[in-house]
């Protein structure tokens, strides 16, 4: 059986717009290629501070927006699933763009996969993660993972953000995922010990090999620099 390969991008700290376009191009090159799974790539990474919504979330009117924006963070509304949440630094933030009938052509088991993936992770650290009738990885009552996902002709993006090291007061201004009563969480906070990104990234991409059974190699120097320069180039033209 041959072995999946996935490239894995390091993309480093990130606005949300810039990792919007990101993906868009990595999944734009599945379309193109279907059958070439050489295309699928693990974006790993940490973003600017930003509030994002998933497409069942009507409820965050411009006044809302205003607000959260005034506390020094972006905005976005997009097209993954889930209500809202929060990103920024001290999250580590995985998109993986797959195809997955490279894997199991099911949205719900790749969902699945992922939750796994985590509480594997989670455990690693001594954590007992946990899922729940609401999508993420859980500790009690205390979510410290979420998941959003987007498909289309099996191909995915968005992904799943671990609170590592996260301030978690910007959730405070919020309900977290639309879900009343409940709280988060994060790795620093559960054993605390301050638990960065770096820390965890060797573990994360061990974990993401066990449960999807693929080889991550890095992205290619020359291959990831013309990405970020189409990145770059995308952005300088909606600014004109």
């Amino acid at each position: 059986m041959t072995t999946k390969i996935v490239k894995v991008l390091w993309a480093g700290r990130l606005s949300y717009r810039s990792g919007l376009k990101l993906q868009k191009i990595l999944s734009d090159q599945h379309h193109q290629r279907v059958e070439n799974n050489s295309c699928n790539t693990l974006i790993l990474l940490e973003h600017d501070p930003v509030y994002t919504v998933g497409i069942r979330d009507k409820d965050y009117t411009l006044k809302d927006q205003k607000k959260l924006k005034s506390l020094g963070a972006e905005f976005f509304r997009t097209n993954r699933g889930g209500l809202i949440t929060f990103h920024g630094p001290g999250q580590l933030v995985a998109y993986p763009i797959l195809n997955l009938k490279d894997f199991k052509a099911s949205i719900k088991w790749y969902v699945c996969q992922i939750e796994k993936m985590i509480i594997r992770l989670c455990a690693e650290f001594g954590i007992k993660g946990e899922t729940s009738p609401n999508t993420g990885v859980w500790v009690n009552d205390k979510k410290i993972c979420a998941i959003g996902i987007h498909g289309s002709r099996y191909i995915t993006t968005h992904g799943l953000a671990l609170n590592c090291n996260t301030d978690l007061s910007w959730f405070n201004h919020i309900i977290p995922c639309g879900i009343k009563g409940k709280g988060v969480t994060s790795i620093s906070q559960e054993l605390n010990i301050n638990v960065t990104i770096q820390d965890v990234l060797p573990l994360f991409q061990n974990a993401f090999q066990n449960q999807f059974q693929c080889t991550l190699i890095e992205y290619p120097i020359e291959e990831s620099y013309q990405l970020f320069k189409l990145v770059n180039n995308n952005l300088c033209a909606q600014k004109t």
